[in-house]
């Protein structure tokens, strides 16, 4: 039995929390390759989502050839169709928020908002009871978001209004996924995710160059140089490695006790962002930020206790 197998007996928590740490320094780096393939390198956002998505769909194919054909049976073709979408909506909206400059450290606090989204939306949409105190911590959220965005200061710009949308729709693809979970399994659920991204990134990336007539077809997915394909290489290898650590760490301990893990994503990010282009961030992005966590973790803890 090998090590990561004794801890897991003996520790599951220690090793849960472990790999959600892993993913989050993974991420942080993919953000960085990101943001210096676009910002600085001039590769087009969509070029950079598709190609970091397919690699890290390639990499992730032995899951895939494993789940087989069986997991694609399935009631509701359509809305696992629309969760694709969502779900890539949010990740070009993320990318471009990094290719236009967003710096690293207001975008990942923002893209915490989506927990609020959901708690909307599952008021709203599927109709769940959301008593006075979530709705409470939602505002809560959403205060921490505004103090981070600033929209009243010189420096904001709408650019800085698309981590939130990509909060947004992520946190539509989470209804989409709660919906799901009612009436499919799990290993349909990931691999009609894992199977559509890439083809909604490729479609994503031909709109790019629509209305445009000096851009061809392939202009959105044009890689910009060598230096930029190193970076998206890199990033996709990483996109595939976080994924599978935060799939392990599910799979290791209950899901209340990782998700805080997951807020560590903010100072790893901070952190890549200051070392790679010396971004530091405000005395608000602390603020905001500990209301959004604060908010976050209360609403994470009332879902935990609702749940059989």
């Amino acid at each position: 039995m090998d090590q990561s197998a004794t801890l897991s007996l003996r520790h599951p928590a220690i090793l849960a929390g472990l790999y959600m740490v892993g993913a989050g320094i993974a991420f942080a780096a993919v953000n960085s390759l990101t943001q210096l393939a676009t910002l600085t390198h001039g590769t087009p956002s969509t070029a950079a989502a598709f190609w970091e998505y397919l690699l890290a769909f390639v990499i992730m194919l032995p899951l895939v050839l494993k789940m087989g054909s069986g997991a694609l049976k399935t009631e509701r073709p359509i809305m696992h169709i629309l969760r694709v979408i969502s779900a890539s909506i949010g990740v070009q909206l993320w990318v471009l928020g990094l290719a236009k400059g967003v710096p690293i450290w207001q975008a990942i606090a923002l893209i915490m908002t989506s927990t609020f989204f959901v708690t909307i939306g599952a008021a709203l949409v599927l109709r769940e009871k959301v008593g006075p105190a979530r709705w409470a911590a939602t505002l809560v959220g959403f205060i921490g978001g505004m103090v981070i965005l600033e929209p009243w200061a010189e420096g904001f710009t709408v650019n800085s209004l698309l981590p939130v949308g990509a909060a947004l729709f992520w946190a539509i693809t989470s209804l989409f996924t709660k919906e799901l979970t009612k009436t499919e399994q799990a290993d349909s659920i990931t691999l009609y995710l894992l199977l559509l991204t890439t083809p909604a990134n490729a479609l994503f990336a031909f709109m790019a160059t629509q209305g445009n007539a000096e851009m061809s077809l392939l202009d959105g997915f044009m890689i910009s140089n060598n230096s930029a394909l190193i970076y998206i290489i890199a990033a996709g290898l990483l996109v595939a490695i976080a994924q599978f650590l935060i799939t392990k760490a599910y799979a290791t301990a209950d899901a209340a006790y990782v998700q805080p893990f997951d807020h560590l994503k903010l100072p790893f990010n901070v952190l890549g962002g200051l070392l790679v282009f010396g971004w530091v961030p405000t005395g608000n992005l602390w603020v905001g930020a500990a209301l959004i966590i604060v908010a976050s973790l209360y609403i994470a803890q009332r879902e935990a206790k609702q749940k059989p």
